[in-house]
């Protein structure tokens, strides 16, 4: 077996762990901390919104030897307006333009052809009209709600609401580092980012539901036990979870990190940067949503009912008397070694003894502690009826 298993069987019995629930102040006040970096960067920097929510154009141009700086240069000196440019794998570029209606897309088509010196008619030209654009982004707030609202229900039934809530919690969690990351690196935000927000949703809620299921089985007669207290029990459910949480997260990087860093970063690849970014932020925050967060959130709900703060009464209680029996009882070994006296290979010598006739230092060296025990004459009374000397 490997180490990571044997790492998890034993993690899973239960032998070895971290305190995950413990240190639960600490994974907050970090949660904390990123949420209002996302939030600030996502207030000051705001995002990058593409044509498909805002309107414009997009000219797909054929292979050219203009550089990206060279092409962005050009297609806003033909417009007027701010132009985003991305180089593909052929050797093309992707030049989005915003606030081109389609009286003038034409004539910034064959300016940008004669910027780029290639042929107009080898230009791909598609418009976006920006109450398209608001519709878009109205039905992917609609979708995120509804996806919402389910995944309570759902919870809600299968589980409880205070596990309910906590999903949510960590959901809301997942979705604002995500979109934080997006507004700090600035990514452009299209239709691929929203199906990869949808999308990472629910990874974020498969190990939740892994750990929340464990919490379900061993939380199941807790009252009844003096054992372990709720959090205890929980903090236990993640520890015999955490490798296969780490394992499943770190497949499901792996060709996510090729679409991004290969797909997306060395061959160009567009729209391939809006999804995989997306779904690379949200998978791993939402592995450690789901171990750092969600759990501890519910172990925090459930100390608040007054049968489990009695449980947890009673369980220090047996702890303390416990420590105390252990304390009170006496040892059964010497605390230290025993002192014998040199010579005779370590045999005590013999204890002085008074029997009464007057012993003197030659009864006291021949006496010994307690009541000489003589070996039995063999021949004594052997053959005699009585046994008695005649």
């Amino acid at each position: 077996m490997s180490r990571l298993g044997s790492l998890g069987a034993r993690l899973y019995r239960g032998e070895v762990g971290y305190d995950f629930v413990g240190h639960r102040k600490v994974w907050y006040g970090l949660s904390i901390l990123i949420t209002i970096t996302a939030i600030v960067g996502l207030v000051v920097r705001g995002l990058n919104m593409g044509i498909e929510f805002e309107g414009g154009a997009v000219f797909t141009t054929p292979k050219t030897s203009a550089s990206v700086e060279q092409t962005t240069h050009a297609a806003e000196k033909v417009s007027g307006h701010t132009a985003i440019v991305q180089e593909l794998g052929d050797g093309g570029k992707r030049v989005q333009i915003a606030s081109v209606d389609t009286k003038t897309s034409t004539k910034v088509k064959e300016e940008l052809a004669g910027e780029l010196k290639v042929n107009p008619e080898k230009i791909d030209a598609q418009l976006v009209g920006p109450s398209w654009g608001e519709q878009i982004a109205n039905k992917a707030w609609q979708g995120l709600g509804i996806f919402m609202i389910l995944v309570v229900i759902y919870l809600a039934i299968a589980f409880e609401w205070r596990m309910a809530l906590a999903a949510l919690i960590a959901l809301i969690h997942d979705i604002t580092i995500t979109v934080g990351v997006y507004s700090l690196v600035g990514f452009e935000v299209t239709p691929g980012t929203v199906i990869g927000l949808l999308t990472i949703l629910g990874y974020s809620l498969y190990d939740t539901v892994v750990v929340f299921d464990g919490l379900r089985e061993g939380s199941k007669n807790v009252t009844k036990q003096t054992k372990y207290t709720f959090s205890e029990i929980a903090n236990r459910s993640i520890n015999s979870t955490l490798v296969r949480s780490i394992n499943t997260t770190v497949v499901a990087l792996l060709p996510v990190a090729g679409l991004l860093f290969i797909g997306g970063g060395m061959l160009g690849g567009g729209m391939l940067n809006d999804i995989a970014l997306s779904l690379f932020v949200g998978l791993a925050a939402g592995a450690y949503s789901s171990i750092f967060i969600a759990t501890p959130l519910v172990a925090d709900f459930k100390e608040r009912q007054p049968e489990m703060k009695a449980l947890a009464r009673r369980v220090r209680t047996k702890r303390l008397k416990a420590a105390e029996r252990e304390a009170h009882e006496p040892d059964d070994e010497p605390d230290g070694p025993v002192d014998e006296p040199p010579g005779d290979g370590g045999v005590r010598p013999p204890v002085a003894v008074d029997n009464g006739r007057g012993g003197g230092p030659a009864a006291a060296g021949a006496g010994l502690a307690g009541q000489r025990r003589q070996p039995p004459s063999r021949g004594r009374g052997r053959g005699r009826a009585s046994g008695k000397r005649r």
